[in-house]
C-alpha cells in the first residue's frame, strides 16, 4: 500500500530548538519535505528561529515550562530521559524521523513505527569527550559536576537503549558513522548535510582578519586559536556566544575581537571578507567550514573529524595536525607563505557540492529504497507536480472534417 503527502502521518523531532545553527538548518529540509508533520522538542525559543522553523507546529516537553529553560536545559541533563517519557505524541505517526545530537531517539512512541534517525552525533558528553565535558565546563559548579559524575552512567544506558530502538541511523558524515558503530554498534548511511548556497557571495574583497563562528563551548576548543592568535598578533574575530565565552575574554589580548551572537547580516559580510576561517576543534561534520568556502574563504581546521570531509586540504584550505597552539600558528604561517593557491572559486565550488537539493534528493532516495511501501507513492512537495494542458486542436470549417 502507498502514501501520499495527504494521508501519510509523519512526526518530526529535533534535540532542542534555541538557535539556528547547522543541526537546525538540517531539521527546515525536513520540513520542507514534511510541511505538515510536528516537531517535538525538549526545549524551544521560538523567536530565535528561522522564519520555517516558526511556521511549524511545535511539541514542548514539560521541560520547556521551567523558567529560564532556554538558557539552563544542560543543567537538567539528568531529566532528560524522564521527561522524554512524558512527551507523548498527540498522534500515532506512520513514520518518525529524529534529528538528534542528544537522547532525542529516546522519545515515547509506539512499538511499530518506523523510526530513522539523522545522528548529528552520539552525545559528545555521554561518550568519548565526557571527561572533557567536566573538566573545561565552566557552565557546571560543583553541584552540577557532582549531579553528572552521579548520573552520566544512567544516561550512556538510557541513550544505548534507545539507540536500539532506532531502525535506521544516518549519520552526517562517515566520522560520525564510525562513532555510531562504536557508541552503539550500529551502522549507518551517510549523507552530509546542506550548506545554504543562495545566503553567500563569494566575489567579495577580502579583509584582513580571520574568522571563528562558532558556539563557545569546551569541545569546539577556541581557546586554541585565542593562545594562538595571541602569539601571531594577528587580528582574529569570533562571532558567537556560550559558557566560555567570559573566560575566552579574560584570556585574549586586544588583537582578538569578541562579537557574541550576531544576526545573519553580520554573518555573511564577515564570511565574505575574512582572510580565512578557522576551525580548531575536532566537529563531527561543521557546518560553518562550508558556509565559509559557500562565500569564497579558505579553511584552516584541525586534521582530524568531519573537516576532513569538507575541506581540500591544499585547495580549499589547510589542516593542521596537532591540536595545540603551536601547530596552529605554524598553519596560518604556512597558508600565508601560500596564499596564491587558493582561490575564492574553488571553495565556492566545493561547497556546491552539499546543495540542499542535493541533501533532500539523498534522503529521498534513503527513504524509497528503505520503506518502499511508504515512500513509493509519496508526493515530495519540493518537487513540481507536472502540469497537464489540454491543447485545443486547430479549428477546421466543417466541410474539411466531413472530407477527411
Amino acid at each position: 500500500m502507498t502514501s501520499n503527502q495527504n494521508s501519510l502521518e509523519v512526526a518530526l523531532a529535533h534535540h532542542w530548538l534555541i538557535t539556528n545553527r547547522g543541526g537546525e538548518k538540517v531539521l527546515e529540509q525536513l520540513c520542507k519535505l514534511f510541511p505538515s508533520a510536528p516537531i517535538y522538542t525538549l526545549v524551544a525559543k521560538k523567536e530565535k528561529l528561522s522564519a520555517e522553523l516558526q511556521r511549524r507546529s511545535l511539541m514542548v516537553s514539560p521541560l520547556g515550562r521551567f523558567p529560564n529553560a532556554e538558557r539552563h536545559y544542560k543543567k537538567m541533563l539528568p531529566l532528560f530521559p524522564s521527561v522524554l517519557k512524558r512527551l507523548q505524541m498527540k498522534v500515532r505517526p506512520q513514520f518518525l524521523l529524529t534529528s538528534d545530537a542528544s537522547v532525542m531517539k529516546g522519545l515515547n512512541y509506539d512499538s511499530g513505527v518506523p523510526h530513522v534517525c539523522y545522528c548529528h552525533s552520539p552525545p559528545r558528553y555521554l561518550w568519548d569527550m565526557a571527561d572533557t565535558y567536566l573538566k573545561r565546563s565552566s557552565d557546571l559548579n560543583r553541584l552540577g559536576r557532582w549531579a553528572f559524575k552521579a548520573t552520566s552512567g544512567y544516561l550512556r544506558d538510557f541513550d544505548q537503549k534507545a539507540a536500539e530502538r532506532v531502525d535506521h541511523f544516518i549519520a552526517n558524515s562517515q566520522f560520525v558513522a564510525n562513532r555510531i558503530q562504536l557508541c552503539y554498534y550500529r551502522p549507518s548511511t551517510v549523507i552530509h548535510p546542506p550548506v545554504d548556497l543562495d545566503g553567500f557571495s563569494h566575489e567579495q574583497g577580502r579583509e584582513d582578519f580571520y574568522l571563528i563562528v562558532s558556539e563557545l563551548v569546551p569541545y569546539k576548543r577556541i581557546d586554541l586559536a585565542v593562545d594562538a592568535f595571541n602569539k601571531l598578533g594577528k587580528k582574529l574575530v569570533i562571532i558567537g556566544g556560550g559558557s566560555e565565552l567570559e573566560a575566552l575574554k579574560a584570556r585574549a589580548k586586544p588583537n582578538i575581537a569578541f562579537l557574541g551572537r550576531q544576526p545573519s547580516f553580520v554573518l555573511k559580510y564577515h564570511y565574505e571578507r575574512c582572510r580565512a576561517f578557522l576551525m580548531p576543534g575536532m566537529e563531527d561534520f561543521g557546518i560553518t567550514p562550508l558556509e565559509a568556502q559557500a562565500a569564497g574563504s579558505p579553511v584552516i581546521a584541525y586534521g582530524r573529524g568531519g573537516a576532513i570531509e569538507s575541506v581540500v586540504d591544499g585547495k580549499t584550505g589547510r589542516f593542521f595536525q596537532e591540536q595545540n597552539p603551536l601547530s596552529l600558528a605554524d598553519a596560518v604561517t604556512r597558508f600565508e607563505s601560500e596564499e596564491h593557491l587558493f582561490s575564492a572559486t574553488a571553495s565556492r565550488t566545493q561547497a556546491e557540492r552539499f546543495s540542499p537539493e542535493r541533501f533532500r534528493s539523498k534522503l529521498k532516495s534513503f527513504l524509497r529504497e528503505t520503506y518502499p511501501d511508504l515512500f513509493s507513492g509519496y508526493k515530495w512537495p519540493d518537487e513540481p507536480t507536472a502540469e497537464i494542458r489540454l491543447v485545443p486542436k486547430r479549428w477546421a470549417p466543417a466541410s474539411a472534417l466531413q472530407a477527411a
